[in-house]
């Protein structure tokens, strides 16, 4: 398949990665995950929470940015503090145009949100943001009585809301898209007129995300949970005025723990606990499959912290259905492995920034690799690593995870850097002072 959003940056918009070994102590920047939500629930309630530790990127502006628009208070502090005035859900009389560019939780979660108001709300994003479908969670919002449609009949964004409230009651959903599209639904469920009982259909996949979105309600004060692909939230429980620490990230942390694979080195991530239900922390279970060691455990100041020392790497199969926003990390590991890497299960990934999985294929092969493209997820053959600039697809995470390979294989550069701004705006400054 053709990778999506492929776009050749400037020539002189390149960054060219140093190979070099790795031996650091790293802090990386809050969730994008917990973030986006934390503001949505914070948006909400009825007072001021103050989130601390809250990631500041492109993502979690767009979102704030929204917020404001639609009358909502949101003060932001140069240390990552973030005050809040809720509105209780009463978001009446308003009508707005809101743009969320490329971010997939403010464009699914807001859309839920608004449903609870009064009036009438489009929320568009950019070309990409126009070609990632929404469809499922706007037939979902259907079911408990909103009025959401796409606007352009292409079950993609723009998103019009005629918002009256939501109903309560039962929704299916098929469970094998995206979990964003459960907790845009959860997120919201508080304040429906009743309870809000949500099934999935199949297999349900990325279910940790759905796990954090339950925890993270019952911070606030609702009452949520999940069990067997079945979630229920009860209606009148609504969320509380809360002072939120948002975890550090474990997808961010991803890229300096392969960067410890690679490289033969040790990278210690401060702040971040294995015992996270951030579903991406169990990428260090990967590495410890290929060969890495793998620590854990507290520093004297009590904070918890990963750590991973490279080894002799081997290739393995893989399902990363519930971390696949880190396949793409363990692809570049995969790359220096002695035997093939099969990852699947990851086939949502055709609908991310761009299309992944076709854009990894092509990336591994412009640097020599052989590779198998599956519906599902690939298989890469390792190779002699040729030098080779890598087009990013405007998408932050192929950028971050190619970096990895440059750590190693000299002549990678990377295309469209400024892209990492997403999630991690200061990833490469970070990389550079390992």
């Amino acid at each position: 398949m053709t990778p999506t959003n492929h776009k050749h940056s400037e020539p002189d918009d390149v960054i060219e990665i140093r190979p070099r070994r790795i031996d650091a102590v790293v802090t990386v920047p809050g969730s994008k995950s917990y973030t986006n939500r934390a503001l949505v629930a914070a948006a909400l309630a009825d007072g001021e929470s103050t989130l601390r530790n809250a990631l500041r990127s492109d993502d979690t502006l767009y979102m704030i940015r929204a917020l404001k628009q639609l009358g909502i208070s949101v003060e932001e502090a140069d240390d990552g503090e973030i005050r809040v005035k809720g509105c209780s859900a009463d978001i009446h009389g308003h009508s707005a145009q809101l743009f969320v560019g490329n971010a997939g939780t403010a464009m699914r979660f807001l859309t839920a949100a608004l449903t609870l108001g009064n009036g009438s709300y489009t929320i568009d994003g950019d070309e990409h943001m126009r070609k990632r479908p929404i469809q499922d969670l706007l037939d979902g919002l259907s079911q408990l009585g909103a009025d959401v449609r796409s606007t352009n009949e292409t079950g993609c964004p723009p998103v019009q809301i005629n918002a009256s409230g939501l109903q309560g009651g039962t929704v299916h959903m098929p469970g094998n898209k995206s979990s964003q599209y459960f907790s845009a639904i959860l997120l919201a469920a508080p304040y429906a007129r009743g309870d809000v009982e949500v099934i999935a259909d199949g297999p349900l996949i990325s279910k940790p995300y759905i796990e954090m979105t339950v925890s993270l309600m019952r911070d606030f004060g609702a009452d949520a949970e999940c069990a067997d692909g079945v979630m229920r939230v009860r209606a009148g429980r609504h969320y509380q005025p809360t002072d939120y620490v948002v975890e550090c990230d474990a997808s961010a942390a991803s890229y300096f723990f392969a960067a410890a694979a690679v490289t033969g080195g040790r990278v210690r991530v401060e702040g971040l606990s294995a015992a996270s239900l951030q579903g991406d922390v169990h990428f260090t279970d990967a590495l410890a499959r290929m060969g890495c060691e793998v620590s854990e455990g507290k520093t004297e100041g009590d904070l918890p912290f990963v750590e991973v020392r490279g080894g002799r790497l081997k290739g393995i199969e893989i399902d990363m259905g519930d971390m696949s926003d880190v396949s793409l990390t363990l692809a570049a590991v995969a790359v220096f492995a002695e035997g093939p890497t099969r990852i699947y299960n990851v086939e949502n990934m055709r609908i991310k920034e761009t299309d992944r999985i076709a854009a990894l294929a092509t990336e591994l092969r412009r640097i020599g690799q052989r590779v198998e493209e599956l519906r599902d997820g690939i298989v890469i053959h390792p190779r002699p690593v040729t030098p080779a600039k890598i087009e990013t697809y405007n998408d932050h995470r192929m950028a971050m995870s190619f970096a990895v390979v440059g750590l190693r294989a000299p002549g990678i550069a990377i295309r469209n850097p400024s892209c990492v701004s997403k999630t991690f705006p200061d990833f490469f400054r970070k990389l550079e002072k390992l």
